[in-house]
């Protein structure tokens, strides 16, 4: 069987990410644990528990089935991260195919706008859509019917041919779904190009007379638009009959055969119990969840994917060149962990920071975010080993920061502050503190930093350094000497708010592919867009996710995100 283009993208990025999807695939399995015991536990409860006058040991059984909800519960939040770990590749490879593309055409592409803005961004959340309830409802019907018949086998055949025949009926439907939701897709492509050409042309548009021709063409495509809009609503109707034929039936028979089972003794009460269980929480709601997901969400995301790997010029785009980075000295562990964390600034002062905890991954990059007074500096002192911490304990690659002595922690650490410092002595001396550098090495990293203007003005690397720098000069030098050194973990506490917003980019993003752990105390939207996760700092706690997620799950920072980007917006004007 032919595999379609789509299909043939998403599976080699997804084997490129396979460590991630299997570790998915295993936490979905652990979620469907209240399916296979949930019929099981409710008919020992009745059965051994309260129909046999036992009521402690009814109450038993049913803490067990509290207890794997709370198994799934722990699952899905573990779950998380690796649907991340899947679905943003996945968004940066669709990303570089459609601009590749785009940019290998003779003339401009007006529905690349579509391409890049919905169908890329469609995708990537349907797959996200697909990994957070395709997994979980698949695992829960093959766990429901396990245990259906591990409890019951008597109900299998009244439960096995509805649900296998509502099964083949959806499958049949499935084609004219696909067709009409692939001529929906090119319908829109069409509304988008010809909207492009329209606006972008209204001079020569109205200088012409034009105006009704473009007008009835733009009316068809949006015509057009809407009555596949329609096409796809009707098949969409037809599988509703499938749905109730798979979920709904299942149940009416078993109902319909239950006295009788009961009355013959093919079936305790308990057991009858247990099975309307499987069915009525389990079975009917995966079948229906099942069906609304593979004929929306995954027909979506078959046509969209079509589109995207069918690109002309697309597969022949290379990926995109990594720019080198500098061979720094190699860092060691830069596992970073806090546990217990608390800190304040006097016996009966509030704490800035109380019982926190943060752990960083060797090569993470985490924006530190909040509004000012709430523990930004002081964190990133306790994590430079500046500050002894009052409870609790900060341990980089192992190791207490304010237990070892000067240079260890100079090899250790580097922290980076607001007011840099510079010492007497030659631009040399200061950049190549605390140990030399090759000398190409130190040429490659001052113009990797965007320093080459400064170090030229100044006299060169063996100029000595006057009084006259500006706090942004020193910060600059600064960021040159702790890039280069040996250190696994760099702190930066505000260390580029002196520059401006592109030169920050810049050192931001050097930084980011140096070896090692980053750790930047942001004051601006951009630092935390370019990190791997953002922890905002509020009431001595933390709550650290990705830029997005943090949006959903934290109030003050979508309002400290609303701050910077008005600050930007009135920067701009």
């Amino acid at each position: 069987m032919k595999v379609s283009p789509g299909w043939a993208l998403l599976g080699r990025q997804l084997r490129s990410t396979r460590p991630a999807v299997v570790r998915v695939l295993v936490w979905s399995g652990v979620e469907a644990l209240p399916a296979l015991l949930g019929g099981l536990l409710v008919s020992g409860a009745v059965d051994q528990g309260f129909l046999a006058g036992r009521p402690v040991v009814g109450c038993g059984w049913l803490a067990g089935l509290g207890v794997a909800y709370g198994v799934r519960a722990y699952a899905t939040r573990a779950a998380f991260p690796y649907v991340a770990a899947v679905v943003e590749p996945l968004r940066d490879a669709l990303v570089a195919r459609v601009v590749g593309s785009a940019l290998t055409r003779p003339e401009p592409d007006p529905a690349a706008v579509a391409r890049l803005t919905e169908q890329v961004e469609s995708v990537r959340q349907l797959t996200a859509t697909l990994l957070r309830t395709l997994r979980g409802v698949g695992m829960t019907l093959a766990a429901a019917l396990l245990g259906l018949a591990l409890l019951a086998p008597v109900t299998m055949p009244l439960v096995l041919p509805p649900l296998l025949l509502g099964g083949l009926l959806f499958a049949r439907l499935l084609r004219p779904l696909l067709a009409r939701r692939r001529a929906v897709v090119l319908a829109d492509e069409r509304v988008a190009a010809e909207t492009t050409r329209a606006f972008e042309g209204l001079r020569d548009i109205a200088a012409c007379g034009a105006q009704q021709r473009v007008g009835a063409a733009l009316t068809a495509a949006v015509r057009e638009q809407g009555a596949a809009v329609r096409a796809l609503g009707r098949a969409t109707a037809l599988r509703t009959l499938a749905v109730a034929l798979a979920g709904r039936a299942p149940v009416l028979a078993v109902v319909l055969a239950a006295p009788w089972l009961v009355h013959s003794g093919r079936l305790t009460l308990g057991q009858a119990l247990g099975v309307a269980a499987y069915l009525l929480q389990q079975l009917e709601p995966a079948v229906r969840t099942l069906a609304g997901t593979v004929g929306g969400w995954v027909l979506e995301l078959a046509v969209t994917l079509d589109r995207l790997a069918t690109l002309p010029g697309a597969a022949a785009q290379p990926p995109a060149a990594v720019p080198a980075v500098p061979a720094v000295p190699a860092a060691s562990d830069a596992t970073v962990r806090v546990r217990g964390l608390g800190h304040a600034y006097g016996p009966a002062a509030q704490p800035v920071l109380d019982d926190f905890e943060l752990e960083l991954a060797p090569g993470e990059h985490l924006a530190v975010v909040g509004p000012s007074g709430t523990g930004k500096s002081t964190l990133a002192a306790l994590l430079a080993g500046l500050l002894v911490p009052q409870r609790g304990e900060v341990l980089v690659g192992g190791v207490r920061p304010h237990e070892v002595t000067g240079p260890e922690r100079a090899g250790l650490l580097a922290l980076v502050p607001q007011e840099a410092y510079v010492f007497t002595g030659t631009v040399r001396e200061n950049l190549c503190w605390p140990a030399p550098v090759a000398p190409e090495l130190l040429a490659e990293v001052v113009e990797l930093l965007g320093a080459g203007e400064l170090v030229a003005r100044l006299g060169g690397l063996d100029a000595e350094l006057g009084e006259g720098l500006s706090a942004g000069e020193r910060q600059l030098l600064a960021l040159v000497r702790t890039y280069l050194s040996p250190a696994p973990v760099v702190i930066l506490d505000e260390a580029t708010s002196r520059l401006d917003a592109a030169a920050e980019a810049r050192v931001e993003a050097a930084f980011a592919a140096r070896p090692g752990t980053l750790v930047v105390i942001a004051h601006r939207l951009g630092s935390a867009l370019r990190a791997d996760r953002v922890l905002i700092l509020d009431a001595g706690r933390g709550v650290t996710a990705r830029h997005g997620d943090l949006q959903v799950l934290s109030p003050r920072y979508r309002d400290l995100v609303g701050h910077w980007r008005s600050q930007d917006t009135a920067t701009a004007c």
